[in-house]
């Protein structure tokens, strides 16, 4: 809503979308988010002086902490080989709290063109079989909440990805949590 009014003022106003900033800033978003700014980064440091560091955070400093904890990596980095993990079988959608992928792309109100060029570009097209799938799995098929990334079996029976661009909602998680940036 502050993106919104901010954007409405500026077309009204003629002012510049530097007024987001200064009424994001004096929201409360802001000091919500800045209070709850150290407790991920706490857990860095593991599960127990996480627990402690966010404890004293929230009870003690009550958010107002002179220090800002960093994340000690990017997410990408931490992605470890599958071979080490067990898969996870998830429940259906039951169609009241959790949703089908068709379901939850109309809810979205999303609207891509089928034929429309796809925004979305790899910059080594052989990443994702050969590296990112024997190695991780797929991470790119499993990340993404809109199913852009699918891998499909091809004349062969070799997996191969195929991108839905149509499906996507701009979420950008697959920048953030695929090892290697794929994306160009």
């Amino acid at each position: 809503m502050l993106a919104a009014e901010s954007a409405f003022s500026m077309l009204q106003e003629g002012l510049k979308m530097e007024n987001y900033w200064d009424n994001l800033r004096s929201s409360w978003i802001w000091e919500e988010l800045y209070t709850a700014r150290n407790y991920r980064p706490a857990f860095e440091y593991g599960l127990y002086p996480g627990l402690a560091l966010s404890a004293v955070e929230h009870y003690i400093l009550k958010g107002r902490s002179p220090v800002t904890l960093n994340h000690g990596k990017p997410d990408h980095e931490a992605t470890r080989e599958a071979q080490l993990f067990s898969p996870i079988e998830y429940p259906k959608p039951d169609g009241v709290v959790s949703f089908d992928v068709p379901t939850s792309l109309y809810r979205s109100n999303t609207n891509h063109d089928h034929d429309q060029p796809s925004h979305l570009h790899l910059k080594d097209p052989t990443v994702p079989e050969n590296v990112n799938l024997p190695k991780y799995a797929g991470p790119e098929a499993r990340y993404c909440p809109a199913r852009v990334y699918e891998y499909i079996p091809d004349e062969t029976g070799d997996l191969k990805l195929q991108i839905n661009a149509q499906n996507c909602l701009h979420c950008k998680v697959i920048l953030f949590c695929v090892p290697g940036s794929i994306l160009s």
